[in-house]
């Protein structure tokens, strides 16, 4: 399905009949599909939301650069449109720091908040990589970025295991379109909730795979937020929803079936 949402076309799918609502948002250079496991783990007790960011998918690409406000905006026009008042989120990576840009314009949008494989900053260091990024997928497109995002994702026993669902997600970041892409990368260079982590009032997981480069930035905001729990997942890197989806699924169980924290 569509939906006009800040001046692009945003694709998006809803799932399951009753329940309180439970909106994924995923990484950059992927799409709603990324969710599947989750999907089939939670359809029969939350309503969920699945979409695909500005730039991914089915969703518009227009040209960048983006900004983390404007992809927070895609978000809340998303759910403005559904009539869903207020949601459980799940972010992983580029969205989980929409996810922190949201809850903090707008916290009551959101029960509890899930912050997966994701950061709160960017050093010089990180900046110059997603400069190098953006410039490879400008000149020479996206297959070139394949193979380096997949060492990155995902462990070297898991690429070499698990073939199938490897390829897959290569496929999604083949077809990531090039101007989404790069509106994103701008996006998140600029990211930088550090100073304001404390101000998140909602109940949130801060859940991380053991391997994945941005675990010390998930742990940070794990301990940071007031109140957040930290769920870190052994034999995991970047995308450990998918790599290990028991795990995954079983720490946001817990966390969405426990007793209600009391914070506002």
């Amino acid at each position: 399905m569509k939906a006009k949402t800040n001046g692009i076309e945003t694709n998006y799918e809803i799932h399951g009949k009753d329940g309180a609502w439970l909106t994924f948002s995923h990484s950059l250079a992927c799409t709603l599909r990324m969710w599947d496991d989750q999907l089939d783990a939670f359809k029969d007790r939350f309503r969920i939301l699945l979409y695909d960011t500005r730039g991914h998918g089915a969703s518009e690409a227009p040209k960048g650069p983006y900004t983390l406000d404007m992809l927070a905006e895609d978000l809340r026009q998303l759910l403005e449109h559904l009539k869903i008042a207020q949601t459980h989120f799940v972010g992983l990576s580029m969205g989980g720091m929409i996810g922190q840009t949201l809850v903090l314009k707008q916290p009551d949008l959101f029960d509890r908040v899930v912050l997966a494989d994701t950061g709160h900053t960017q050093t010089p260091e990180t900046k110059k990589q997603w400069e190098e990024r953006i410039r490879t997928a400008e000149t020479k497109g996206m297959q070139p970025l394949v193979s380096s995002t997949l060492e990155r994702w995902f462990t070297k026993d898991f690429r070499e295991k698990e073939k199938d669902a490897v390829a897959r997600i290569a496929a999604l970041i083949q077809a990531t379109p090039v101007p989404g892409y790069v509106g994103c990368c701008h996006a998140i260079s600029n990211l930088n909730t550090t100073a304001r982590l404390k101000e998140i009032k909602r109940p949130v997981l801060a859940i991380t795979g053991e391997q994945d480069a941005a675990a010390p930035g998930t742990r940070y905001i794990g301990e940071n937020v007031p109140g957040a729990e930290t769920v870190v997942i052994p034999q995991a890197a970047h995308i450990a929803n998918i790599e290990q989806a028991a795990t995954f699924n079983r720490a946001l169980r817990e966390f969405l079936s426990s007793p209600a924290s009391g914070r506002a």
